[in-house]
């Protein structure tokens, strides 16, 4: 007959033998009731990732460029399979001091957002940076996402920034919270690569960046300079920052007539337009382009 379970441990389930990340220890599993994991759950919220500094990277490869950054990741979170399947996650986080916690398979799937989970949940802290900060290291090649909402468009242009070399991605205006769980993932770990800057006034982004010796270009697709033919000029091989709208209005006009040149990337098919993770592709890399030494930009 087996014993009823002693009240006020209801927040556990029976100790597992756990393997990988050192040696076999005994270490109850906590559940969707642990108050760590009460409180973890909570970032999933804006409001409660903005009160605490804090959000959740999910994944190995997340959870894994997030251990990269020295002081960053403060717990991790994984089931009994997800330790032993990601052993060097769990290694590198004991080594570094960070507390790594298992939990059962409802508790993984309730701090996850994707359908199957990968068995790693890492709380981290906010890591941008003043946009004084980011441009005193005088970034080359910069990308604004003005007022963009959509978290995976915002995460893929962050991933393709990145890819692209540009050492700034400013989040400007009302634009989405670099830390909303489908942006950590969309940026494929590249928001742990790049300097990030929330503002709230794009205006005074577009001064700053200027200030700082920026050329500031607006994409639009009305713009009045052709992509092709700027790169011809040879003008992107200068410092650039580029400024990107939403999917359904673009920039707001007063702000494209701030930038120093509106640009339009060509369309030499019959397509109607571009979608902003397409053209933002199209403008870092004809920038990356130019900006590597010795390379022609013809």
């Amino acid at each position: 007959m087996t014993a009823p379970r002693p009240a006020g441990r209801l927040d556990r389930v029976p100790a597992t033998t756990i393997t990988g990340g050192g040696a076999d220890h005994r270490q109850p599993a906590f559940t969707t009731r642990t108050p760590r994991i009460v409180a973890a759950r909570r970032l999933h919220r804006r409001r409660d990732r903005d009160a605490t500094r804090r959000f959740l990277a999910e994944g190995p490869q997340a959870v894994r460029e997030a251990l990269a950054v020295p002081g960053l990741v403060r717990e991790l979170f994984t089931t009994a399979a997800g330790r032993t399947r990601h052993t060097d996650l769990t290694v590198a986080a004991a080594s570094a001091g960070v507390d790594v916690s298992t939990v059962d398979d409802a508790a993984l799937t309730a701090l996850a957002e994707t359908v199957n989970p990968q068995g790693v949940v890492a709380v981290c802290d906010h890591l941008d940076v003043t946009l004084d900060g980011a441009l005193h290291r005088r970034p080359a090649l910069a990308a604004v996402l003005v007022e963009i909402r959509d978290p995976g468009n915002a995460g893929t242009v962050l991933r393709t920034a990145d890819a692209a070399g540009a050492g700034t991605v400013v989040f400007a205006g009302a634009a989405v919270d670099p830390y909303n769980g489908k942006c950590v993932r969309a940026s494929a770990g590249s928001l742990f690569h790049v300097d990030v800057v929330r503002h709230d006034d794009p205006a005074h982004v577009v001064d700053e960046l200027r200030a700082a010796g920026l050329r500031v270009l607006a994409t639009t697709g009305h713009g009045d300079t052709d992509l092709d033919d700027l790169a011809d000029s040879g003008a992107l091989a200068a410092p650039t920052a580029w400024l990107f709208g939403t999917e359904a209005h673009g920039l707001p006009a007063e702000l494209a007539d701030r930038a120093d040149a509106r640009v339009r990337v060509p369309l030499h098919g019959r397509a109607e337009s571009l979608n902003l993770a397409a053209a933002a592709a199209v403008c870092l890399y004809t920038s990356a382009r130019a900006q590597r030494p010795g390379r022609p930009t013809r």
